[in-house]
């Protein structure tokens, strides 16, 4: 019986998590203006269409529900298993706050979009972080 809830809950999240993506898309860093302060990187244009990597849920205190997404360096990389990463992969997290559903009670559904987090390699341009950047929470103060 715990099996079969453990397999409702997946199904449930991984739906909720897939139309959550349309939500979270309304919101892209376009210009410079709306990079990372830091490094300027930007949210890519289209991540929404990347492969889907791996879903987390994240406890208190922020009780989010997140998913990954790869570029198709990053996709070829984890099917070849080629380690380290090569220059040009990008990781998109995204991230909702964890609601109760309230159609599959022990399912956890998206709520409200916090933030989209990019990681980038570039074993050049960020050669003191081992190659990678991540710009974080570029949309944390931006209506979803």
């Amino acid at each position: 019986m715990r099996r079969k809830l453990a397999i409702a809950a997946v199904i449930a999240v991984s739906i909720a998590l897939a139309i959550g993506c349309v939500e979270i898309d309304s919101v892209r860093a376009q210009n410079a203006e709306e990079a990372s302060p830091i490094y300027g990187v930007t949210i890519p244009d289209g991540y929404r269409k990347w492969e889907f990597i791996a879903p987390a849920l994240e406890g208190d205190p922020l009780n989010e529900l997140r998913a990954v997404m790869g570029n198709t360096v990053a996709m070829d990389a984890y099917r070849d298993s080629t380690l380290p990463f090569p220059d040009g992969t990008v990781l998109v997290k995204l991230a909702w706050k964890r609601m109760q559903s309230a159609e599959f009670e022990p399912a956890s559904v998206p709520g409200a979009a916090t933030t989209v987090q990019v990681m980038v390699k570039d074993s050049k341009k960020y050669a003191s972080s081992g190659g990678w950047v991540l710009a974080g929470s570029l949309m944390a103060s931006r209506p979803t």
